[in-house]
């Protein structure tokens, strides 16, 4: 029996047989040859084992090239400089080695590699088919170089191909059919070249496939239906393409699906309801694209996700409330038609960026009384939103509240955190800023010098006023059932000194940031009862209180509203009638004057031709109810845009019944010719008094230069 020395020895002899005599020097003299290592005088047949990035085996044969950042004899080597001799060789790294030139054909010679590494370097030229040949091959990096020509189908060859990775490569062409052959890939990016034509169907039958990069390319036509059998897939992204058609519901069939990635596209139709059944996904980005519909309500249900990108697309309708279960760190919805107002759930929700610019979303912004809002970026310019800027956002890092509808002072840690920029196009924002109205001045020294004297007088006016609020309420009107706090909304007769309570701590005795416009005789404010409901107050001030004209017509304008009902006409609740404190409580119109609609640049364009017509019918509505179902008829005097308030829906309602008289259909009825200048008839307004048929055509004529359409012509017919 041998010895185990002597089986070593032949186990060696036989390893050795295996290799040529001759490979071993042409091995090493092939590496000398390229200049990029050096002898140093050693023995060629096994010194070379042991230079930079060099291993053998156990026979001195190369298996192992490793110039990953290395540097050669000079820059940009040419590759071909490199004779592919070597028959043993597993793994070659050249990335980053500034080799230059094409890649030879020979390289297919290399018929035991499995690594190969091509990278980061200035090689031309078209892809060779050869590579086709390397049957071994494993993992395959040719990115960032600049290639000629479009994928060899020689390689639907590589069968053993786990990982192909050609980023910025500059190649073209179409995906070769063949690709779908290689069912060991679990990696293709292809990211940033110029392929074309479609994606490939055969992608399909890559079951192991588990990232798929085919972004920034030219390809077109739909996405393969077929992608959603990619079971094992966990990162899709076709970005930056010109892919068109809708999404495929069969991509909720990917249920390892992390990451989908399918922005700058031409897709359209709306965004799949299936698409909440990707459990595991993460980050959902559909930017730009053309995409219609309402954003589904069944995204709430992927509880994984994190960063939402829907913006850029033609999605309407309002923001699902459910959206805000979601822990998300990223919400874009900027740059669509979505509408209705910001959901509680939804602003509340901790994210670090949240962006709804440029929609048409409405209402106030929303908050909870001692909460702030745990959003790092915020942006809501460009929508419709209204009231004032809630004391809520000391966390935040940037906020945009730009071009709205936003009223009231900006609190004064906004102004010092984020400059004047981020409330511009907020006609009713007030801070001593340029560009802004200045605010009522708030030095609380000086404000404190001034209530002090007077809070014994502003006692005694409030006393009296509330006595003769309830007395005069007593008198004058009949008594029915009372609710708690003042309902003005159920009630006509209500508790006087309640709602007179109510209102006075609703709007801080008439603080100026609560004041909402300035009529012809008063200044009207939105107050928010303890019922929850808001409400509008015209205020006549002292010193309008004491022209006979303004007291005349605020009483007139009690008297006309409180016999007359109509939806198309403002419903009044409850007025106060005092020398000290005279004001009209009024239903609140969100949407504020028709005059106010149209000085905006997005109202303006919201407000199209359909609504236009409807404004009109309502108008008209409510002049043929004064002017035919009241006894005696009832005239406006004024007509104009201002006076018209539109509510949330768009709803119209005449208001401001100041000049309004009631007519005997007895007499010759006349009267003097009141009304806003620019909308009194012009064959009219050099006439001091007319009939009542005069009259009314008057209001049949306004030439609102705001209303497009005649208010005459829906009158007659």
């Amino acid at each position: 029996m041998a010895s185990p020395l002597v089986l070593s020895f032949v186990t060696t002899a036989i390893v050795v047989a295996v290799v040529p005599a001759y490979s071993l020097p042409t091995e090493a003299e092939a590496l000398l040859r390229t200049g990029w290592w050096s002898s140093n005088g050693g023995d060629n047949t096994w010194g070379h084992c042991i230079w930079q990035g060099i291993s053998c085996n156990k026979a001195g044969s190369i298996t192992r090239i490793d110039r990953h950042g290395a540097v050669g004899s000079g820059f940009f080597d040419k590759l071909e400089k490199l004779k592919f001799c070597f028959p043993n060789l597993v793994y070659l790294n050249l990335a980053q080695f500034v080799v230059n030139g094409s890649i030879p054909p020979q390289i297919g010679d290399l018929s035991s590699l499995e690594y190969l590494d091509l990278s980061y370097n200035s090689l031309t030229g078209e892809l060779p088919r050869s590579l086709g040949k390397l049957t071994r091959l494993k993992e395959l990096k040719l990115h960032d170089n600049s290639f000629q020509g479009s994928i060899p189908m020689d390689w639907g060859n590589l069968k053993s191909l786990m990982s192909l990775k050609m980023m910025s490569c500059n190649i073209g062409g179409p995906i070769p059919y063949e690709i779908g052959n290689l069912k060991n890939l679990s990696v293709l990016s292809l990211t940033k070249n110029k392929l074309s034509g479609l994606i490939p169907s055969s992608l399909s039958n890559l079951s192991s496939l588990s990232v798929l990069y085919l972004d920034s390319n030219l390809l077109q036509g739909p996405i393969p239906h077929e992608i959603g059998n990619l079971k094992n897939l966990q990162v899709l992204s076709l970005t930056r393409n010109k892919l068109g058609g809708s999404i495929p519901s069969s991509l909720s069939n990917l249920s390892s699906l992390s990451l989908l990635y399918l922005d700058s596209n031409l897709l359209q139709g709306p965004i799949p309801h299936e698409i909440g059944n990707l459990k595991n996904l993460k980050v959902l980005s559909l930017t730009t694209n053309k995409l219609s519909g309402l954003i589904p309500s069944s995204l709430s249900t992927v509880s994984s996700l994190s960063d939402l990108y829907l913006d850029s697309n033609l999605l309407q309708g309002p923001i699902p409330r459910e959206i805000g279960n979601l822990n998300l760190r990223v919400l874009s919805l900027s740059n669509n038609p979505i509408n209705g107002s910001i959901p509680l759930e939804v602003f509340t929700c901790p994210s670090s960026t949240l962006d709804l610019s440029h929609n048409f979303i409405e209402g106030e912004i929303p908050h909870r009384d001692g909460n702030c809002v745990f959003v790092s970026n915020l942006d809501l310019s460009h929508n419709n939103l209204t009231g004032m800027i809630p004391d809520i956002f000391e966390a935040v890092d940037t906020v945009n509240l730009s071009y709205n509808s936003l009223q009231g002072p900006i609190p004064h840690y906004l102004i010092d955190s984020f400059g004047p920029d981020s409330f511009r196009g907020n006609k009713h924002l007030c801070a001593n800023l340029p560009g802004f109205c200045d605010c009522p001045a708030s030095n609380k020294v000086q404000i404190a010098k001034t209530i002090i004297p007077i809070v014994g007088i502003l006692a005694l006016l409030l006393l009296g006023c509330l006595l003769y609020f309830i007395f005069k309420a007593k008198d004058n009107i009949p008594e029915s059932n009372v609710t708690k706090n003042g309902d003005l909304f159920s009630i006509w007769n209500f508790d006087g000194r309640i709602a007179f309570q109510d209102i006075i701590k609703a709007t801080e005795d008439f603080n100026f940031r609560y004041c909402i416009g300035t009529g012809g005789y008063g200044s009207v404010y939105r107050a928010q009862l303890p019922t929850g409901k808001i409400i509008a107050l015209k205020k006549l001030h002292r010193r309008e209180a004491e022209v006979p004209t303004f007291d005349k017509s605020f009483k007139n304008e009690v008297k006309i509203l409180s016999e007359i009902r109509h939806k198309n006409i403002v419903k009044l609740h409850g007025f106060c009638l005092h020398d000290r404190c005279m004001f009209l409580i009024y239903e609140y119109m969100a949407r504020g004057s028709l005059l106010r609609v149209f000085a905006g640049d997005v109202e303006a364009v919201e407000l199209d031709w359909i609504k236009r017509v409807q404004i009109i019918k309502d108008i008209a509505s409510a002049l043929s109810y004064l002017h035919h179902d009241c006894h005696p008829p009832i005239v406006h005097r004024d007509i104009s845009s201002n006076n018209i308030l539109l509510n949330s829906n768009l709803e119209a309602c005449i208001s401001d019944f100041g000049t309004a008289r009631p007519l005997d259909p007895d007499s010759s009825n006349q009267t003097m010719l009141v009304g806003t200048y620019g909308y009194v008839a012009p064959d009219l307004s050099d006439h001091r008094s007319f009939p009542l048929p005069q009259i009314v055509e008057i209001e049949q004529k306004s030439e609102d230069p705001h209303a497009l359409i005649s208010l005459k012509g829906f009158c007659e017919n």
